[in-house]
This record gives C-alpha cells, sequence and structure tokens, in this order.
C-alpha cells in the first residue's frame, strides 16, 4: 500500500494547459474518486498518476518516491480501464497470469495468488474459458483480477462499469468497493457519474475545467457544497436552483428571494453574509422540500408527475427554473394543480451569483 501526493500537478499541450496545479494528499489504504463532468481532466490526471502521460509541471510522490520521471511499470500500480484490454486468444487464467509471465515469475509462484483472485472475483469456474465467452461484468472481473495479481501499491480504475448496462454498474460497484474493504490498497477511481462516487468513495474530488472544486466525503460534499458547481454536479435528481434579489420579507421579520417575475421565496436561516440588495442563488436539494404546507414558502404550478414507486417527482417552474420536488408519499397531485411548498431552514443553500461561491 501507498500514500499519494499530488503537489502543484499541472498538463499542457503546447500552449493549453489542461490541468490546473493539482494539490491532493491521498492517504494509505484511502478510496479516493475523481469526478466531474467529461473534459474536466480528471482521466489525464489519473494517467499522469500512472506514467502514462508526462507531468508538465510539480511533484508526484508514489509511497514516499518522487515518481514524476519513473516508469509505469516501476510505480507498482495496476490499471483498470474502461474497455477491459483482454486478450481474445487467451484463456481467463491465461490473461490473469499475462503479466507475471512477462516479469517471469515462476508458475509455482504466482499460480496460488490467481486461484486466490478467482476465488475473490467468482471466476473459479471460467479461468478454461476465452473473453468472447464471458459477459461484460466477468470481463471486467478478469481485468480487476489480471491487477490484483500483481499485488500492486495502488489501484487505478478509470471508468471502469461505463460499458456494463445499469443493473450490472450496481452490481460491480458494490463488487469493487468490497474488493478495497478486503485488500485495503490505496485506490484512485475515475468517474463521470455522480452515483458511483457518492457511493463507492472514502473522499470524492469533484473536479471542473482542470481545477479541483471541493474535497471531502461523500454526504460533506452532499449536504455542504462550497460553490454552485458541486451543488449541480452532486445529487440525482439535482438541486433545484432560483436566481433573485435579497429583499426584506412584505410580511414578517426576515429576508426573502426576489425572482424575477415578480414572485418571493421566503428564506429563512439566512448566513451573516446575506444581506438585502445581494443578487443571490438559492439552491435546495428536491427531498428537502416539504409539500402541502400551511405557511408555505413558495407555490408551484405542477407541469409533470413522475412516479417511481419509492417516491415520486413532481415537476414544475418556480422564477423561470425548472423545480423537482420529491416526495415519498404516493402523491395524488395531478398536472395543473398548484401545491404550496415549505423550505426548511435547515436545507436552504444560498450562493453568490456572480462568483458562485456559497454564503457563509
Amino acid at each position: 500500500m501507498a500514500a499519494v501526493q499530488l503537489s502543484g500537478i499541472f498538463k499542457r499541450y503546447g500552449d493549453t494547459q489542461v490541468v490546473h496545479g493539482i494539490d491532493l494528499d491521498i492517504d494509505d489504504g484511502e478510496f479516493v474518486v475523481l469526478v466531474g463532468p467529461s473534459g474536466c481532466g480528471k482521466s489525464t490526471l489519473m494517467r499522469m498518476v500512472a506514467g502514462l502521460e508526462e507531468i508538465s509541471g510539480g511533484d508526484l510522490m508514489i509511497g514516499g518516491t518522487r515518481a514524476n520521471t519513473l516508469a509505469p511499470q516501476q510505480r507498482n500500480i495496476s490499471m483498470v480501464f474502461q474497455s477491459y484490454a483482454l486478450y481474445p486468444h487467451l484463456s481467463v487464467y491465461e490473461n490473469i497470469a499475462f503479466g507475471p509471465r512477462i516479469r517471469k515469475e515462476s508458475s509455482a509462484s504466482f499460480k496460488p495468488r490467481i486461484e486466490a483472485a478467482a476465488k475473490m472475483l467468482n471466476l473459479g469456474g471460467y479461468l478454461d474459458r476465452l473473453p468472447r465467452a464471458l459477459s461484460g461484468g466477468q470481463r471486467q472481473r478478469v481485468a480487476m483480477g489480471r491487477a490484483v495479481v500483481r499485488e500492486p501499491s495502488l489501484f487505478l480504475f478509470d471508468e471502469p462499469l461505463s460499458n456494463l448496462d445499469a443493473k450490472l454498474r450496481v452490481q460491480m460497484r458494490t463488487e469493487i468497493k468490497a474488493l478495497h474493504q478486503r485488500l485495503k490498497n490505496t485506490v484512485i477511481y475515475v468517474t463521470h457519474d455522480q452515483i458511483e462516487a457518492m457511493t463507492m468513495a472514502d473522499r470524492i474530488v469533484v473536479m471542473n475545467a482542470g481545477r479541483i472544486e471541493q474535497i471531502g466525503r461523500p454526504l460533506e460534499l452532499y449536504d455542504h457544497p462550497a460553490n454552485l458547481f458541486v451543488a449541480s454536479f452532486l445529487g440525482s435528481p439535482s438541486m433545484n436552483f432560483a436566481e433573485g434579489v435579497l429583499v426584506n420579507r412584505t410580511e414578517g421579520h426576515g429576508l426573502a428571494l426576489k425572482l424575477s417575475d415578480g414572485g418571493e421565496i421566503v428564506v429563512e436561516g439566512a448566513p451573516a453574509s446575506a444581506v438585502p440588495g445581494a443578487k443571490v442563488t438559492l439552491g435546495i436539494r428536491p427531498e428537502h422540500i416539504e409539500t402541502m404546507a400551511d405557511k408555505p414558502d413558495a407555490t408551484m404550478e405542477v407541469e409533470v408527475v413522475e412516479p417511481t414507486g419509492a417516491e415520486t417527482h413532481l415537476y414544475g417552474k418556480i422564477g423561470g427554473s425548472t423545480w423537482c420536488v420529491t416526495t415519498r408519499q404516493r402523491s395524488k397531485v395531478e398536472p395543473g394543480q398548484r401545491v404550496t411548498l415549505r423550505l426548511p431552514a435547515g436545507h436552504i443553500h444560498l450562493f453568490d451569483t456572480e462568483s458562485g461561491r456559497r454564503l457563509v
């Protein structure tokens, strides 16, 4: 196992810089997920850690050793890719054994490791099969087995579940997390899927445009996003937003958000930096909104009703923006009906509209 430190890491292609001064410390045995939209630099950052991309500047330390100029095979890492990268003419056993054979290890030394990995990954009955006789999930397990047999100090996963169907993705992310809990290796995992990030990570690193937006434990980022980007990226359905200007309430004490269409949203528990006249964006997650409130903070005409079984999503517009309200009750609300909403003070987020930063 190994701790990983990235200090001021950046990547430049010619005059174009795509990764900007990344500082990140990963503890020994930690499972860290790099998440962000396509093109945010997360895979490029991982490839620099792997040695597949040259580091333009900064320092990379793996296990206390500066690794900037080390060849990939000298970094004691194993990488699992989005494509399974299996040899189609080799059996499962020979695919897993390929690395040890290249390193000229004896069969007696690596055979027990292969058998242990196959048992761990439920591949015991498939060792004689060719990859074409396996399902997508089984092929990904073979790729993981090949990584495990190397006994690396650091595992790198680059979008490993992207080619799988939805049900299999759920199963495989559970298996990868269970594998980490057994082996306790350091893991860096890249994905654009925020559900994967939330369910698998010890810590999440949210990236955007080659920069880190926020680092923290999954629920910490979910409950206390540092800015509008993180707030909008994490969560499904995503956080609701409404832009406006803070004003003193016309009735009662406190503040309200004056919307562009003239409507108002009552803002309870506003932070000290929220003052009348400030242009802010209010955010609240769909599951935190209470419906049919006696003393509403806002109202919404329902346009679409989506029953999912466990919960119901109500969609409508507030201040020109589409909002989603999630309720676990079997809602009898119909499209065209107006519902009253309460926005609990403890769940309201306020962001500076211009900078995107959270108000505190």
